[in-house]
């Protein structure tokens, strides 16, 4: 790893990280989703609270996060807390669901796109896929701090259109605008609108995967994590209050954001929010491209669990060994078609998964009083553990199934690559 002096993220990178990976194509469309459970003015509630029970997950994070300078965040909490094998069962789900996610994103970006671009469905919307995550790997391996500087620049223009809907929302006078349209709500469901808004929060945790990287990581860690969550929290609330006091037929919008610009802004400020999910979605590509390694990355880390060499970085900061698998298997999922709705359904589950190993992590290291951690410091733990355990029991079956298969293919190679090692000791 670079000194610390060369380390090229800063506090406001990491930060722009943080929010960049909440901030993603979901949260143009949550606003109907979530009006279908919590209608009206219940929906603007849902996502404070929500925002307010995700405080704990976050300390969680930074109070174990900051004892760890080095990069992989849970793959190597789990490490310290509980070994070798729960790092590796943490590390390669991470790693698989990123991959999934990442061949899901880019797959839905290029072919949001290809009609623009006069490109035919099937071969040659798959080769643009493959050149559009060939680019942004181009961009990763040219160094950190490159990296840094593309998302950084990437998370301020997709937040400029939402910036502009909640000024017009404002120049309202936070008011309720007539809207036709008004569309039959069902009954209320509370708990499935808390799981919907949490999955729209999900994002923050990956700021400490590139601890390592990052200047004053103690100190740059919080700010990430915190400041992410507290940021997005008051824009959500304000951008699901512009829907809901713009369009009564609010549950029954197939773009509500862009929606409720046009009846705040008219069609200009309307066509503005509709190109930022576009740039979100690259903002979310990027993102995925430069991170995804990293979990390959802390597995390799020393040689201990995966051959290859991928514990290898360049001084410029790049796991380039493991980028360029990672890059190989996206394209190769992107030929094939890139279909993975049911593979995605794995995101969900891999972050609870993080939460929940964080919040052991931390209350196992504290009771054993290593890495300067005090009971005291493991206050978040039980709270964080609570409000998983309550998110997990929303998860459906399909998850848990996709889940058991990515784990039992690590496991074989896990297996394979033990079995090589000791080969060659013997």
């Amino acid at each position: 790893m670079p000194a610390a002096e060369r380390r090229p993220v800063g506090a406001f990178e990491l930060l722009a990280l943080a929010v960049n990976g909440i901030v993603g194509v979901g949260i143009f469309f949550a606003p109907s989703e979530l009006a279908r459970q919590a209608p009206g003015w219940g929906s603007v509630i849902v996502f404070g609270v929500t925002g307010l029970a995700l405080l704990p997950v976050a300390a969680a994070f930074v109070n174990t996060g900051r004892r760890f300078d080095v990069d992989g965040g849970p793959v190597v909490y789990a490490r310290a807390a509980f070994g070798e094998f729960a790092s590796f069962l943490v590390g390669w789900i991470a790693y698989v669901s990123a991959l999934a996610s990442t061949t899901a994103t880019t797959s839905g970006l290029t072919a949001a796109l290809a009609p623009s671009l006069g490109l035919a469905p099937g071969w040659p919307t798959r080769l643009a896929g493959v050149g559009l995550v060939t680019l942004l790997a181009l961009v990763c391996a040219a160094g950190l701090k490159l990296s840094a500087r593309v998302w950084t620049t990437l998370t301020i223009l997709k937040l400029l259109p939402l910036l502009a809907l909640v000024a017009a929302f404002a120049l309202s006078g936070f008011a309720v605008v007539t809207a036709p349209g008004a569309a039959t709500v069902p009954g209320p469901s509370w708990f499935r609108a808390g799981l919907l808004a949490t999955f729209a929060y999900q994002g923050f945790e990956i700021a400490p995967v590139i601890a390592g990287q990052t200047r004053a990581s103690a100190r740059a860690i919080p700010l990430a994590l915190y400041g992410s969550l507290a940021l997005v929290s008051v824009f959500y609330v304000v951008l699901q209050a512009a829907c809901v006091a713009s369009l009564p037929g609010l549950a029954g919008s197939s773009a509500p954001l862009a929606d409720a610009a046009a009846v705040l802004g008219g069609p200009g400020l309307s066509r503005f929010v509709v190109l930022g999910t576009s740039v979100s979605a690259l903002g979310i590509s990027f993102g995925m491209v430069a991170m995804t390694p990293r979990y390959l990355w802390a597995l390799a880390e020393g040689g201990r669990q995966l051959p290859f060499g991928f514990e290898r970085v360049t001084p410029a900061g790049v796991p380039l060994p493991a980028l360029g698998l990672t890059w190989g298997l996206v394209c190769g999922l992107h030929l094939l078609g890139g279909n993975l709705a049911e593979v995605f359904a794995l995101s969900g589950a891999t972050v609870l998964l993080q939460y929940g190993v964080t919040a052991l992590a931390l209350l196992a290291l504290a009771r054993r009083g290593e890495r300067g951690l005090s009971l005291r410091d493991a206050w978040p733990a039980v709270p964080a553990l609570v409000v998983t355990l309550i998110l997990v029991s929303g998860a459906e079956a399909r998850e848990a199934f996709i889940a058991s298969g990515a784990l039992a293919l690590g496991l074989v190679l896990r297996l394979a690559h033990r079995s090589r090692v000791l080969d060659r000791r013997s």
